[in-house]
């Protein structure tokens, strides 16, 4: 491979992995040319990218990328999804993929921010709700008090409605 190319493989992966959330390194071997493609368009469809890349390119580009991190997870040969903008949905496209069409395909790490993430961890991460549901979730957890608060503050003036209401009655009859 000429000089200039490397230079320009590595720079280019350099600025994809400085504006990826998530990074996950895969074994890809066993897997077809036909199967490499319908993964590739499966994870393009959920903003996700992936590259077979040579250990010492990448090597170069997660120095200029900032995450030297990264070399810890490559080993052997290697492709990086790289996912941009909600890190959880690269793990799960992925992670789904695999599960549905049961390809040899095995997660060997990742890279969440900077902080390294075992297979273990990304499987777990994948089987977190979606963040809309999380959200939701997290707004009733804060709403519950206020909620308790509420009630608790309103029970005397609905005990004291109640009483006067019923003496309003028994004075008619």
């Amino acid at each position: 491979m000429l000089k200039e190319k490397k230079v320009q493989i590595v720079s280019d992966l350099a600025d994809d992995l400085s504006r990826s959330t998530a990074v996950i390194a895969t074994n890809y071997q066993g897997l077809v040319a036909k199967q490499m493609a319908e993964l590739r368009n499966a994870l393009a469809k959920a903003g996700v990218a992936y590259h077979v890349v040579k250990n010492t390119l990448a090597y170069r580009a997660a120095d200029q990328a900032n995450k030297p991190q990264l070399k810890d997870i490559i080993e052997g040969p290697v492709a990086l999804a790289l996912g941009y903008d909600d890190a959880v949905s690269a793990v799960k496209a992925l992670n789904q993929y695999i599960k549905s069409t049961g390809l040899p395909l095995q997660v060997r790490g990742g890279l969440l921010g900077n902080q390294i993430l075992l297979e273990e961890e990304l499987i777990s991460l994948a089987s977190l709700p979606p963040r809309a549901v999380l959200i939701a979730r997290l707004i009733g957890q804060l709403q519950a008090p206020v909620s308790s608060l509420h009630n608790i503050l309103s029970f005397p003036l609905r005990g004291l409605t109640t009483v006067l209401q019923n003496r309003a009655q028994t004075s008619k009859e």
